[in-house]
């Protein structure tokens, strides 16, 4: 059976509870879903996962199909994604018992763990890393360069930035006051909190020393800067390579010239409600479906995600203590 995927863009908890997503609440039981699980009988006859865009959100409601489609056959209940570009959003749905899986970015795993007791059972790795740092690029590298930009996989990089791991060529952010910079909303690690934060830590007044430019997605951040509509950019690494398709001087254009510190990646959270059989159970499936070959190329268009891995939730705090420095919490 081919499941759905609901868009909600943009929406917060509230839009999400009003789609009335059959089996979704706490009080939709029966022994459907228990025989179907091997769960308690209390356990939802349906299931919502809850999925937040890391780039345009049309690519993601194509793309995120195959996962609930494996995740209904593996589990033999309906899995129906909800695709949001609101992170609060996805973390607010679950508290409400609107979505009972997350695929969320790391701070919204502890603020679903730590907001409504949801568990954090699986982190993801890329290509063999469970952290990344955030980038800052700019297409204007005679500025930010104190070296002359290197190639890597066809994209240049400078002040050391092509090691691919952080931290590196922050003494360069100072270069930022007075620019315009497109950034993400503040509950995006890589697009706002560890970026901001390098800069607070720089001596950078962040309300007032560059002028900001919201965009709603890593993509929107190097294309605002590949467009030249601002002067940097920050983003996970390495975003350029989501718009190399339409874009392919992108890695030439848009420079990364400074690397934030190493944030946790993202991951899957599971809410308390569910039996610990059927969170179980979910977890493996997730697990087995990405040390498949189509399930790692499905995890791969998603979120370029090589592999789920059994969480560390302690990981977490990390980015708890990165936001609340700058009064997120």
């Amino acid at each position: 059976m081919r499941t759905s995927l609901i868009r909600a863009a943009g929406l917060g908890a509230a839009a999400f509870i009003a789609l009335g997503l059959a089996g979704c609440a706490s009080g939709d039981s029966g022994s459907a879903g228990g025989d179907a699980t091997g769960a308690a009988a209390s356990d939802p006859t349906s299931l919502t996962l809850a999925l937040v865009p890391s780039q345009d959100q049309s690519g993601l409601v194509e793309t995120a199909a195959p996962l609930t489609d494996a995740l209904t056959e593996a589990l033999g209940i309906p899995v129906t994604g909800v695709v949001s570009k609101d992170y609060q959003a996805a973390v607010e749905a679950m508290g409400a018992g609107q979505a009972q899986i997350g695929f969320l970015p790391s701070l919204q795993l502890w603020q679903a763990s730590d907001m409504y007791g949801a568990h954090t059972v699986l982190q993801t790795e890329r290509n063999g890393n469970i952290t990344y740092p955030a980038q800052f690029m700019t297409n204007n590298p005679d500025k930010y360069c104190a070296d002359k930009p290197v190639e890597r996989d066809g994209k240049l990089f400078c002040n050391g930035a092509d090691a691919l791991k952080g931290p590196a060529g922050l003494d360069a952010i100072a270069k930022i006051a007075g620019s315009k910079v497109a950034l993400l909303g503040p509950g995006s690690p890589a697009g706002y909190i560890y970026p901001m934060l390098a800069l607070k830590e720089a001596g950078l007044d962040i309300d007032k020393d560059f002028e900001k430019l919201p965009v709603t997605a890593n993509d929107a951040s190097v294309l605002a800067v590949y467009n030249g509509d601002a002067e940097v950019g920050f983003s996970f690494w390495d975003a350029r390579d989501i718009v190399k398709k339409d874009t392919p001087d992108v890695g030439q254009k848009v420079v990364v010239f400074a690397l934030s510190e190493e944030i946790p990646n993202d991951g899957v959270a599971l809410t308390d409600d569910l039996s610990p059989e059927l969170r179980d159970k979910i977890t493996k499936a997730l697990e087995d479906f990405s040390n498949t070959e189509a399930g790692s190329e499905a995890l791969q268009s998603i979120y370029s995600i090589t592999k789920l891995a059994p969480a560390d939730p302690s990981s977490l705090d990390v980015v708890a203590k990165a936001a609340k420095e700058l009064g997120l919490q």
